[in-house]
């Protein structure tokens, strides 16, 4: 991971989108919780609902990481989605719920006797960002939220130091003059002293490893774990120094056998390439038999018959290679897709959560998109069955997302694609189990405009 802290967002979302490497996201978690889980809080006021909220800016995240690429600064679009997914959460709400959940989140504000001034600052600083420019919220999110210096703002913004430190003030000062039409006076300097102190807090210990991926955090677990254990009886100790111990070797056998089956992928892989070369040759000289068939009219032709069998026995080898080579292609879609299950298995239970939420979602565009192309080239109607997509040459493959199949989703049959009809045509056969109990149901279909659309709902097992 010392290599992956060397890149900038650019550089690891771009991995992620390319190789969905678990690594480079898990990174990116690692740079930004904090920021969205600080923002989270001010706004929901609800330590629960701020980690959904959290995970929720994540998976976003994970999902528009091949169009966020470019982006010179990753934290304003993480605060704007904050406050999005936000906003539905607290719409989402009933009002007596809500009013439970402030009161005991300012029951927690005046029990730590927080700053006044950012007690003031706090319920509106969220809002006030939002209205800011896109150029002073960088400025701002880079100083204050991410803690960077001038030197290393000039840096990120490709400006002088002068400049960005200017910049900086002139933010600031806007950000005041919003507080200000919210009848919240406070000096430039102490909004300065405030956010410097209160903006970005520490996230809850193992929310990171909650919502990241790969073992990057597994450390970082174990040493919550170990933490809270100096807390514990002897026999606590004892029982959580056995379980870890477990963990540590479940982890460790399932990546020794995570890499014996890589292993045997590019073992497979190496025999496949041999194998094309071998009847790239061997089709070559079978391009050579109908001339020198046409030349076998005289005798000197006839003579060289020897060659001819010869040749026709190298096409017999090459049918049988061919025949190889579609066993070891079906191998090799295999033991990649248990190399997947392997490495999503050894992820943390909110890891996996994440992981496989953000692969269904990809699958099922996937199909959706297939099932539109197909509806439009039969007069809007809709393939009897998901099979039947591989047949029209709709959907090259049956391999989707991370490990997922055809046969991981049901699908609605005999409904016309009617842009009036909201009916899901498409749902992921097994829910994706959630720590704690719930579980998360997936259904996908086609919105008016004719664009899939996907929804995912958190309900009770």
């Amino acid at each position: 991971m010392n290599g992956l802290s060397d890149q900038n967002d650019q550089q690891l979302l771009r991995d992620y989108a390319a190789n969905l490497s678990e690594a480079a996201f898990a990174e990116l978690i690692r740079r930004h919780v904090d920021l969205v889980h600080s923002a989270a809080m001010r706004m929901v006021h609800d330590a629960h609902q701020a980690e959904d909220v959290t995970q929720g800016v994540f998976i976003a995240l994970a999902w528009n990481a091949g169009q966020l690429s470019d982006r010179r600064v990753l934290s304003p679009w993480l605060h704007r989605t904050a406050q999005n997914i936000a906003s539905k959460a607290i719409r989402s709400d009933v009002r007596r719920r809500a009013r439970e959940q402030e009161a005991a989140a300012m029951n927690e504000l005046l029990s730590g006797e927080p700053d006044s001034g950012w007690e003031q600052i706090a319920p509106h600083l969220d809002a006030a960002l939002g209205e800011l420019s896109e150029q002073d919220r960088e400025a701002l999110m880079l100083r204050y939220f991410e803690r960077k210096s001038g030197c290393g703002i000039a840096q990120t913004l490709g400006i002088s130091e002068e400049a960005a430190q200017k910049r900086v003030t002139r933010a600031v000062e806007r950000l005041r003059k919003l507080f200000a039409k919210r009848a919240v006076a406070v000096p430039a300097s102490s909004l300065v002293v405030a956010l410097s102190a209160n903006a970005v807090q520490a996230a809850p210990i193992g929310l990171a490893a909650a919502i990241s991926t790969s073992a990057m955090l597994g450390g970082t677990a174990l040493l919550t774990t170990a933490t809270k254990a100096i807390a514990m009886t002897a026999l606590q100790k004892t029982f959580i120094t056995a379980t870890i111990a477990a963990a540590v070797g479940v982890g460790i056998y399932e990546s020794h056998q995570a890499a014996i089956m890589r292993s045997q992928v590019q073992t497979l892989e190496r025999q496949q390439a041999t194998l094309t070369e071998q009847m790239g040759e061997l089709k070559t000289e079978n391009e050579r038999l109908p001339k020198m068939i046409a030349e076998a009219k005289d005798a000197h032709a006839l003579s060289q018959a020897p060659e001819l069998l010869r040749l026709r026995g190298e096409v017999g080898v090459l049918r049988q290679q061919t025949n190889e080579l579609g066993g070891l292609r079906k191998e090799n879609i295999r033991l990649s897709q248990a190399v997947a299950q392997a490495e999503t298995n050894q992820l943390p239970a909110g890891d996996q959560v994440i992981v496989r939420q953000a692969h269904a979602e990809k699958a099922m565009t996937t199909l959706l998109g297939a099932i539109k192309n197909y509806a439009a080239a039969h007069n809007g109607q809709l393939p009897a069955n998901l099979e039947q997509l591989i047949a029209s040459g709709d959907l090259g493959a049956t391999n989707l997302a991370g490990n997922l199949r055809l046969d991981d989703f049901e699908f609605s049959q005999g409904v016309g694609l009617d842009p009036a009809d909201h009916s899901a045509i498409l749902s992921l056969r097994v829910p994706i189990a959630k720590p704690g109990g719930d579980v998360v149901k997936m259904v996908g279909g086609i919105d008016d405009a004719g664009v899939p659309t996907i929804s995912a709902r958190t309900v009770a097992r």
